[in-house]
């Protein structure tokens, strides 16, 4: 039953046709509540824009992971061979995997506006303005402004790609706004940032076969455990994707054949060169999309300094405008986290759930080559948390059956080396070995990682894990037999089966 004691036009307007703003609205409007969804996507520099649902579906995670998968697939070939395959290979064809991904993600854009349809929910394509706490603007791509009133809102915009304030980015640089539609093999890359994103995509790039290049400034993968951070980038290194460590692009200039001039700083001597570029990637952080939201004339506070939103269980400084997704301050920008609040958040509105969201122990994945996934602390926050003396840290060098029949090799790199995954429990020794920290670099990581996140909600010990019994021969099973400590100093490379 609708809660619109005034002469509110909605009881809610979320603003962001995203993940989270999607699944809020539809929950919503499930509850009896009367919806309306705002979506409205500015192009990018490079002109990529893109239909309703948000980064996850357009440019994020569906588009990241199935080009990461044509990557796997190339990279299986060798294993097909040594299985007794004749595989014969001409080559990767860039715009058949894109249009093969673009038209799957049309698809999926469809379905976002039937499923609002069905749900009873208003769709406005329209760009969102508040002009008071209880009224919004809505601009159409055609100039068209209407005003809507609503008791409740939302903000669910998300955040695009940050550029590098530095001569030439916007005009010579995409983002990954833009990478998963190019139309033309993006041919020898650079990409600038030590992100997951980054790393991904120069992961993807090299699987298919493109020169590819990193440019770090300081650490990779900042925020996860350091440890498996480096081994993800050795092993990048290793097979085919080259890093520049300590560098810094400070200027980009498009030559006239095309190819993009990038002088580079390194950031420890101060010496600069040069290098030349098909296509250069920024993967250097993200920005909410609350410029252009007037939120100060809403009374809505921001954090200056990136845009986000703080907010307690979802409820900003103005007790009826929420925020959920990216756009929060200090919370995970992961697509599930954002639907999981959104739905809950819903639910305590309009059913009388209260019934929060838990932002501790997300499960998440890094699809990079070798594959990272992770629950809970790293090491160094386990560590600065509990002490040294209170974490033990048990692990497990391994190599999975499958690769076992694979010897090939390249430039003396095998292609399935020994002992390149591993796993890592981080356990608290005075909480009775509670497991704090799960981390795990092999195949299939998300599927490893997320059945894990159960039992460690669930407050799991080391001799819960112990007193489980693996599946016999998988990867995921050396969690069950992890007996090796780090503080005992003794090999964790496997040797058998």
């Amino acid at each position: 039953m609708s809660t619109n004691l005034q002469a509110f036009d909605y009881d809610l307007v979320v603003v962001g046709g995203g993940s989270g703003g999607l699944a809020t609205a539809k929950e919503a409007a499930k509850l009896g509540a009367k919806v309306a969804c705002l979506d409205f996507v500015k192009p990018s520099p490079a002109g990529t824009s893109w239909g309703l649902g948000g980064t996850c579906v357009n440019v994020g995670c569906i588009p990241k992971k199935l080009m990461h998968q044509a990557g796997i697939l190339g990279e299986s070939f060798s294993d097909a061979r040594e299985f007794g395959w004749k595989l014969r290979s001409d080559g990767h064809d860039w715009s058949k995997m894109v249009n093969g991904i673009q038209d799957h993600i049309g698809s999926l854009n469809f379905g976002y506006r039937t499923a609002l349809r069905d749900n009873k929910v208003t769709y406005i394509n329209a760009f969102g303005s508040f002009i008071d706490e209880h009224t919004i603007t809505a601009t159409k791509k055609n100039g068209k402004v209407d005003k809507i009133t609503s008791e409740r809102f939302v903000i669910a915009v998300g955040g695009r790609p940050s550029y590098l304030d530095v001569p030439g980015a916007r005009e010579c640089c995409i983002t990954s706004d833009d990478v998963f539609s190019l139309p033309k093999p993006p041919g020898k890359t650079l990409c600038v940032g030590a992100s997951y994103i980054s790393l991904e995509t120069a992961g993807f790039l090299t699987a298919l076969g493109y020169d590819t290049t990193v440019a770090i400034r300081s650490v990779p993968l900042r925020g996860f455990d350091s440890e498996i951070a480096e081994m993800v980038v050795s092993h990048m290194e290793r097979h085919g994707t080259n890093f520049m460590r300590d560098s810094q692009p400070v200027a980009f200039e498009k030559a006239a054949d095309g190819q993009i001039k990038v002088s580079i700083k390194n950031t420890v001597f101060g010496s600069e060169f040069a290098a030349v570029f098909d296509t250069v990637i920024l993967a250097v952080g993200r920005m909410a999309v609350t410029e252009g939201l007037n939120l100060a004339t809403a009374g809505v506070h921001v954090n200056p300094k990136n845009g986000k939103i703080p907010a307690v269980d979802e409820v900003t400084n103005v007790p009826h405008i929420f925020a959920i997704g990216d756009v929060l301050d200090t919370r995970q920008e992961l697509t599930p986290v954002a639907i999981k609040a959104g739905v809950r958040l819903a639910r305590r509105l309009y059913s009388g759930s209260t019934e929060k969201m838990d932002y501790s122990l997300v499960p998440t994945t890094v699809f990079t080559p070798q594959e990272y996934g992770c629950i809970g602390m790293s090491e160094e926050q386990a560590i600065e948390m509990y002490g040294e003396e209170n974490v033990e840290v048990y692990h497990s060098y391994f190599k999975p059956l499958e690769w076992t029949i694979n010897h090939e090799a390249l430039d003396g790199v095998a292609h399935r080396e020994d002992n390149s995954c591993y796993s890592k429990l981080i356990t608290n020794l005075s909480d009775d070995e509670r497991v704090i920290g799960f981390h795990y670099i092999g195949p299939h990581a998300g599927e490893v990682t997320q059945g894990y996140a159960v039992a460690m909600r669930m407050g799991a010990k080391k001799r819960d894990f112990d007193g489980t019994v693996g599946i016999h021969p998988t990867v995921s099973e050396e969690f069950t037999t992890l007996s090796i400590t780090k503080r005992s100093g003794v090999d964790a490379a496997k040797k058998g089966c």
